[in-house]
């Protein structure tokens, strides 16, 4: 029987996502968190053999999936399967021991060891978002003063530059970025609650001594690498913290996929490619065709993450009692997946970032093209402060703009003449040296643009000094 894969980690994940979740990744790391649990009950006076633990450690990377599932075929409950696979592997370098496990439930082991794999994900999502956005600044500053015709509702408006066009995606990114760095520092972990929350088994195993188990809760804590841990919860953890994470991934691939769709329609224009390589091939049929591939990609996986998301607003709020497993069918497809969709999202991003091209002379044609109209609003203040009516300056440029656009369109002109019929009409009363000054400074100095790039330039430097080792990610072999 051929393997069914999971196409998100095999296609597009990085190798360090994929290590992250995978079955063998995990199963280490709930070993290593039995075995973290043992030293501390241990060290607070619990009868656990220092040679048991030191079987346990030296068996712990013998994964042997089949065996496992073969246990799981017999009890129907993966967790039980995993202690017995692990007790019975003490037995391969001495005597059988029973240590692990004492005084948990499956959910203090699950729950603990997959909001450890949520964490772990969530730094290296962060780590390789400051290379994202180092690069975007970057190619924000290579671009900061190359003019381009700025649209809104997709029609050319004034003019801004390619620069200040990729910060203004940049800003969007850093809200996501800022917002995975909040859910990291807020991140809570579950601890050790046993079965329905009220730590009852640990209690009798420490003769009713609260202060020690709550000793071990903060210990296991530490050893989960989270900072702070919940009080009052049930079997499971509020899944509305799932929510959190996924939504901060969604709002982390927001920016990026809103800057790919527009440099997909960039160069559906030529102003701007994601860049062609050696070999690569658009079209089966169409030999010229150069398609924005990577970042029609990008998208996909925008709206991957929002299904994703659906589906952890769905476990939010559906919580029965003290917690119920209904959820885990979901969150072992949500996690993970949401997981290595961002990853490859990420991975796309830089690939794009690094290859991308601005195409001036295309760009400053454009601009030329509608920078008269670009500069009717530049136009109608100056009109004002000569003592025209706002409203009257308005309907006098918007006549002239309407009949300028249609003899383009027409072909009855070849050139943008709008400002040589509003100087012949006269009525906003400014004369020639006024309209030549408008457009010879308009097309130069695009307002604040240059200034807003600067800053988003120094933001992308702050992240890589605080995060320097962002510097090395570089993003690996794309299909």
């Amino acid at each position: 029987m051929s393997k069914v894969i999971n196409v998100l980690a095999e296609r597009y994940a990085s190798p360090a996502m994929k290590s992250i979740w995978s079955p063998e990744g995990r199963i280490v790391l709930e070993r290593e968190f039995w075995i973290a649990v043992m030293k501390a009950q241990r060290d607070l006076g619990l009868d656990v053999p220092s040679e048991a633990i030191a079987a346990y450690e030296s068996v712990k990377g013998s994964v042997n999936l089949p065996s496992i599932a073969a246990r799981e075929e017999v009890t129907k409950h993966d967790v039980k399967a995993r202690i017995e696979e692990f007790n019975d592997l003490t037995a391969t370098v001495g005597p059988k021991h029973e240590h692990i496990h004492k005084g948990l439930t499956s959910r203090d082991l699950t729950e603990s060891v997959e909001q450890l794999q949520v964490l772990r994900a969530l730094e290296l999502v962060r780590l390789k978002a400051v290379a994202c956005l180092k690069r975007l600044a970057d190619a924000a500053n290579d671009e900061r003063d190359t003019v381009l015709a700025a649209r809104t509702h997709n029609v050319a408006a004034q003019a801004t530059t390619v620069g200040k066009r990729w910060a203004m995606f940049g800003e969007e990114f850093l809200l996501g970025l800022t917002r995975v760095e909040r859910h990291i520092d807020d991140y809570a972990a579950r601890g050790l609650k046993g079965a329905v929350g009220t730590q009852l088994d640990q209690l009798t195993l420490f003769g009713g001594d609260a202060g020690k188990v709550s000793d071990l809760e903060d210990r296991v804590i530490v050893h989960l690498g989270i900072k702070r841990g919940m009080n009052a919860v049930g079997q499971v953890y509020p899944r509305t913290l799932d929510f959190d994470t996924v939504s901060a991934l969604v709002t982390l691939a927001s920016g990026p996929s809103s800057f790919a769709k527009t440099l997909r329609i960039m160069a559906g224009h030529e102003l701007a490619s994601e860049g062609f390589l050696p070999g690569q091939t658009g079209s089966s049929a169409m030999p010229h065709k150069m398609n924005s591939r990577s970042c029609e990609r990008l998208n996909g996986f925008h709206v991957i993450l929002r299904g994703y998301l659906s589906m952890a607003a769905d476990l939010a709020g559906d919580q029965w009692n003290e917690g119920d497993v209904s959820c885990s069918v979901v969150r072992r497809v949500m996690l993970p997946d949401a997981f290595y969709a961002i990853d490859g999202l990420l991975e796309t991003f830089l690939t794009i970032l690094n290859n991308m091209k601005v195409y001036r002379p295309v760009v400053e044609r454009e601009a030329a093209h509608y920078m008269p109209f670009l500069l009717t609003t530049t136009v109608m203040m100056e009109a004002v402060k000569a003592g025209v009516g706002r409203e009257t300056a308005h309907s006098l440029i918007k006549k002239h703009a309407v009949a300028t656009s249609d003899d383009l369109r027409a072909g009855r002109i070849s050139k943008n003449d709008l400002f040589e019929r509003l100087e012949r009409d006269g009525g906003l009363k400014l004369p020639k040296a006024k309209f030549d000054e408008i457009l010879a400074v308009g097309s130069k100095e695009i307002g604040a643009a240059g200034k807003q790039v600067d800053v988003f330039v120094r933001t992308g430097d702050l992240w890589l000094a605080k995060y320097p080792e962002a510097a090395a990610i570089k993003p690996g072999r794309m299909l």
